[in-house]
């Protein structure tokens, strides 16, 4: 830990440095439309019975760590999509965050691309090839997935979305992750209806930014209308924004007038939440130690979101980081519950049809 904070503290300080872009890669030139009538996804293999009651009968306000190890593993996941910030080398942060959800009972495989061994995606990709590789989890999985930002690549979890709802265009290609490449088509077979649909309007069932604002806002791949920066569009249920109450990375701070709460541009359910001025913008994700104390596990296991501090929490608890953890890991077991019930529900809908 200590060498992974002496690494950061190195380049903290280069916010604007590194700003390679990934290029997109070519697609054929044809586009194909999919076939949908095969209903994969609904006739494969389900789960035993016995799980399947058990995923319909949880309260996905409350689940508890036995409801994680007993139920939720042992049914389908959706795919999770990190998106570390811009300045290397803090996508180990982010690494740090994926194995803290590991510890906590998520499936690995559902968190790792499927692609390489890295555990999440640069801010300097295409929103395209993220706003298609999300289709492509979902029209494999019949979950939607989920999106969790941090920095520069809080930003870009917004503009996916963004580029979901058709902000920068009428047409998003399917990005196949395991082969890295787009796929010739700009439709996918909707795995719960068995309609082909464009990937334009594919939503995702969670998202966050942490800190996302400030310097980064500069660079030609964050350039936005002001205005709607944070507008957040149906393209999620539901969207939770970070804020560092003394922030100088995202230029976060009392009085600066373009430090606004995001907001919902639709339905969407939109929540700004704020943590302590003593949270280093950098080290926030890095909370991969956080399940090996059995009180603070504990503690993240019950957390409820508004939960005030109580005399006997354990100290860590007083740290913003086991804040936006225990904020993140509600939120995902949430959705983790709600969309393996909504997929059970279509499997059971179409077994009796």
């Amino acid at each position: 830990m200590p060498a992974l904070r002496s690494t950061f503290a190195l380049f903290a300080i280069a916010l604007c440095a590194g700003c390679a872009t990934i290029a997109d890669r070519a697609a054929a030139p044809a586009l194909l439309e999919p076939v949908a009538g095969e209903r994969t996804v609904l006739r494969a293999r389900a789960v035993d019975r016995a799980i399947e009651d058990r995923i319909l009968a949880l309260d996905p306000e409350r689940v508890s760590a036995a409801d994680v190890a007993q139920v939720l593993s042992k049914g389908p996941a959706p795919q999770i999509l990190l998106l570390h910030g811009g300045v290397y080398p803090v996508h180990l942060a982010m690494t740090s965050f994926g194995s803290f959800l590991v510890a906590m009972g998520y499936p690995e495989a559902k968190i790792r691309p499927p692609s390489g061994d890295e555990w999440s995606y640069s801010p300097y990709t295409s929103t395209a090839r993220i706003a298609g590789i999300l289709a492509w989890h979902y029209e494999q999985d019949g979950l939607r997935p989920m999106l969790v930002g941090h920095s520069q690549g809080g930003l870009y979890a917004v503009k996916v979305l963004k580029a979901l709802a058709g902000r920068y265009g009428e047409s998003i290609e399917v990005w196949d992750p395991v082969t890295d490449l787009a796929l010739p088509r700009t439709s996918i077979v909707d795995p719960l209806t068995d309609r082909v649909r464009p990937v334009v309007g594919v939503s995702a069932s969670y998202a966050s930014a942490l800190g996302a604002g400030g310097w980064a806002l500069v660079l030609p791949n964050q350039w936005d209308d002001f205005a709607n920066l944070r507008a957040i569009p149906d393209t999620v249920d539901e969207f939770t924004g970070y804020f560092i109450d003394l922030d100088f990375f995202a230029l976060s701070f009392p009085g600066n007038p373009l430090d606004v709460p995001y907001v919902a541009n639709g339905k969407a359910n939109v929540r700004n939440v704020r943590l302590p001025a003593a949270v280093n913008h950098v080290f926030v994700p890095v909370t991969h130690e956080l399940a090996g104390d059995p009180a603070v596990r504990r503690w993240l296991d019950d957390y409820q979101p508004g939960q005030a501090g109580q005399a006997g929490d354990p100290p860590d608890v007083a740290g913003g980081n086991v804040l936006w953890a225990a904020d993140v890991w509600h939120s995902i077991k949430r959705h983790w519950a709600l969309e393996a019930q909504r997929l059970v529900r279509a499997r059971r809908a179409a077994r009796a049809g």
